[in-house]
């Protein structure tokens, strides 16, 4: 054999030899550098990602929910609404039917299904579209928890990386209590538990196999399956997610097809938060006290003071007294005219088969497409009516002013108020067989408020701060500072009772000027009636609210002493320091005077108004109590001859409206100059009210608008229904209360034979000990009520007096007496546009 040939032949098994060595070493480079890709990927997109104590620990956001005092949830503040529910407690048929649609291999894979992605490829080729996913439940929480929902290849990634993590920290059961506590099923509703709520208004426990398998198809595609929005898609995906329940052997096809043919039946919950203006106050503190996370996020449980009858009742009467007051002051007309265009195109516009009527009482726009003699046809969206000229009538008078000399009259007729194209605010007065009958309406401009609390204990049961709080969520009730007007007089009145006055004490009802002699300014104050009375008690004068009566007893006690008596009754907004502090110039909140006459209502002590009782976190411990801490401010013969004066004021006074609540009451009517803001504060022993209406940029209410028909009618709105489930409770009378017999003329003793006179009450050594004399000269009046030194000669009663007091901007030095003279006073004067008219 040639030498060549026998090399050939030694050479091929060393050629062979070496290719295979290639080989090898090829696949190992490839492996190797496969192997360094895959760490340098895993490395690079596991980067950000959270460590597996973060997946054991993570807690979904919770929704915080607010309850009224009998434990009825009346809100909810949250991101998400989601409710949390163990395992144990989501019923079988919903865990299964989530199983059987989303990973039917969910207990067999380890985060990442192979034979659930070639199943579902398979499914998606022969039906020609993707019609099956492949991610298993632990992707989908993966990606829920800390994933963003874009389509990328990196975030799947991710997602697979996460999926892996969870399984290996979690135990099955585990994710999927968290992946049913997390999902998002629509409308607002994450997790099973908010998903019953919003579906069907029921528990989890009660939901049947045909509404378990509607809500197992919905997180697929919330938006698409959503019953309400495309009830058709529903049940097709409920009838899949049944035909998945069988194929896993969780239902038998008996089951199923009898699940089948239930019809789809779904209800929307109604809105349970009431009181928008009283739980936004509510969320404002808690996010001071407990931080905006925690609320939004951390499943709270707030037990607030709010009784839900009361707080229905207290909107009820402010928007019903609001609609009265706006339409006593006169129609603004049409909102806007449609062009003859618009009209023919609307005309013209086919009717909108899923448009749904207006609801009873709903203030609805309206166009006027014709106008009759005495009636005219309104539309709103695809319903048509008549207005008939009788349901119309107030709007007779169009308003342009405060003066209601340049009113402008309008004709009595339809014509002379409407036209076609108009567009108007209506709302449904009867509906007959074949026609609906609207009535003219007219949303408020004017706005009001109202706060009730008890105060025995300072809570508050009732809170409205506005007529519409969609409209303006401005709480008037808390934030609003007004002038009370008459409405304070009750603390001036107080303060001169504390200091050892009585109800009988006499007090001039005089002219009066005041006049500032470095600046010459001039203040005179008035009667709401032009008239003068005299001599009057102190009774009286509250009763029927005389204003001269009221500045000279303040200037009788002191200014000092008065605003000290009003800052121990819990008013903590500036107070004026000069005489028309008197007559309410001070600009205060509602809930500061409500909570005023709280104290006289509880014996003298004093509860600081609250609305949360307590606050807890979702495993049950308190994070925040409210302590009860009430003050003694006032004595308790003080506050009972208070609450007996005022109820001498309802009874025959300026309050006198409120009789017709048949419950021992008290209370004060408060109107301001110009008609700006009415008053109305009153209460029981186990209730304060009180009202305020005005408009927000301080104009007038209208000629005649006082505390008395503004606010008070509202008061009263309110108490009819709030005393229904309320006790009847007199007041009480201390010990040291005496009742005597005195002459009303002088304050003194009545005389003994037992039928003149009147019984009055005092404090126990206030009362009396001088009889009357047979004939009281009026010039010795100042003598009986010591209200000059011996030293000062008495002018006629009825005589206009001119006072003139230095102005330095100082606050004076007061007498400490318990009654101080006049001419030991220096008191500011005070501007003329705060004078209190009623």
């Amino acid at each position: 054999m040639p030498f060549s040939d026998r090399f050939v032949e030694l050479r091929a098994p060393v050629r062979e030899w070496h290719r295979w060595q290639i080989v090898l070493l090829a696949v190992a480079v490839v492996t190797a550098v496969s192997i360094i890709n895959a760490t340098v990927l895993l490395w690079y997109f596991s980067r950000g990602l959270p460590d597996l104590e973060a997946i054991a620990e993570h807690r979904p956001s919770l929704v915080t929910r607010v309850y009224s005092d009998e434990r009825q949830v009346v809100g909810h503040f949250y991101i998400e609404r989601r409710f949390f529910t163990p395992l144990a407690e989501i019923p079988d048929s919903l865990v299964e039917a989530v199983i059987a649609v989303e990973d039917a291999r969910f207990f067999e894979h380890p985060g990442l299904d192979i034979i659930g992605i070639f199943r579902a490829a398979w499914t998606n080729l022969r039906r020609g579209g993707k019609v099956e996913g492949a991610s298993t439940i632990t992707q989908q929480l993966a990606r829920s928890l800390f994933l963003s929902p874009e389509r990328t290849y990196t975030r799947k990634v991710k997602e697979l990386i996460l999926a892996y993590r969870i399984e290996d920290r979690l135990t099955k059961e585990q994710i999927l209590e968290m992946y049913l506590n997390q999902i998002y099923f629509g409308h607002g509703a994450y997790g099973v538990r908010a998903a019953a709520q919003t579906f069907f208004e029921k528990p989890l426990d009660k939901l049947t196999l045909e509404e378990s398998a509607l809500l197992a198809g919905l997180p697929k595609s919330p938006n698409n399956y959503s019953p309400y929005r495309n009830p058709e898609r529903a049940k097709r995906r409920q009838e899949h997610v049944l035909a998945r329940m069988e194929e896993a052997g969780f239902i038998t096809a008996a089951e199923r097809e009898e699940a089948v043919a239930v019809p789809l039946q779904t209800r929307r919950p109604e809105s349970k938060d009431v009181g928008p203006y009283f739980l936004e106050y509510v969320r404002q503190q808690l996010v001071t006290t407990q931080g905006e996370e925690q609320v939004y996020k951390g499943g709270l449980e707030v037990f607030t003071t709010l009784n839900v009858d009361m707080q229905r009742a207290a909107e009820a009467a402010v928007n019903a007294g609001l609609l009265n007051l706006d339409k006593r002051q006169g129609w603004r007309g049409p909102l806007r005219t449609l062009s003859a265009e618009e009209l023919t195109a609307l005309s013209a516009a086919p009717d909108d088969p899923e448009a749904e009527p207006p609801e009873e009482g709903e203030i609805v726009e309206g166009i006027v497409t014709k106008v009759g003699r005495d009636y005219a046809e309104v539309v709103v969206g695809s319903t048509s009516g008549r207005l008939a000229f009788k349901d119309m009538e107030w709007a007779r008078r169009r308003l342009k002013g405060p003066d209601p000399s340049k009113d402008v009259k309008v004709l009595p007729s339809v014509k002379g108020l409407l036209k076609a194209g108009d567009v108007i605010e209506v709302a449904i007065n009867q509906v007959d067989a074949d026609r609906v009958h609207w009535r003219l309406e007219q949303t408020p401009s004017v706005q009001g408020a109202l706060v009730a609390l008890d105060p025995r204990n300072g809570a508050v049961r009732a809170m409205v701060g506005g007529y519409d709080f969609l409209r303006s969520e401005y709480n008037r009730a808390m934030m609003a500072h007004r002038q009370p007007g008459s409405a304070f007089k009750p603390i001036i009145y107080g303060a001169a009772i504390q200091q050892g006055l009585s109800p009988a004490t006499l007090v001039l009802d005089a002219p009066v000027v005041y006049e500032d002699e470095e600046t010459k300014k001039i203040w005179k104050p008035e009667n709401y009636e032009k008239r003068f009375y005299g001599v009057i008690s102190l009774r009286e004068a509250l009763i029927h609210s005389r204003n001269l009566a009221t500045v000279r007893l303040l200037q009788r006690i002191g200014i000092r002493p008065a605003t000290e008596f009003a800052r121990g009754l819990g008013i903590s907004s500036p107070l004026n320091y000069d005489l028309s502090f008197g007559l309410g110039s001070s600009s205060i909140t509602l809930i500061e005077l409500t909570s005023a006459y709280g104290v006289f209502a509880n014996q003298g002590f004093l509860n600081r108004p609250y609305t949360i009782a307590n606050v807890q976190d979702p495993s049950g411990e308190a994070l925040e109590q409210i302590l009860f801490e009430p003050q003694q401010v006032v004595s308790k013969e003080t506050a009972y001859l208070m609450t007996n004066m005022l109820d001498d004021v309802v009874q025959r006074g300026t309050g006198r409206r409120a009789r017709v609540i048949k419950r021992p009451l008290a209370g004060k009517t408060g109107t301001t100059n110009d008609f700006t803001d009415a008053w109305f504060v009153g209460y029981t022993p186990n209730l304060a009210v009180g009202v305020w209406v005005g408009f927000d940029d301080r104009r007038t209410l209208g000629e005649r608008e006082s505390g008395a028909n503004a606010a008070l009618p509202i008061w009263i709105g309110f108490m009819r229904e709030a005393v229904k489930q309320l006790p009847v409770i007199p007041f009480e009378i201390p010990d040291d209360i005496l009742f005597v017999r005195v002459d009303p003329d002088s304050g003194l003793l009545a005389s003994d034979d037992g039928n003149s006179g009147v019984v009055e009450i005092f404090m126990k050594g206030t009362e009396p000990t001088q009889g009357t004399p047979t004939r009281i000269d009026p010039l010795e009046f100042y003598k009986l009520d010591r209200f000059q030194d011996s030293s000062t000669s008495s002018p006629p009663v009825m005589r206009e007096e001119v006072l003139s007091f230095q102005a330095d901007g100082e606050r004076p030095e007061e007498s400490t007496e318990a009654v101080s003279s006049a001419a030991e006073q220096v008191v500011p004067v005070v501007p003329a546009d705060l004078v209190e008219i009623e």
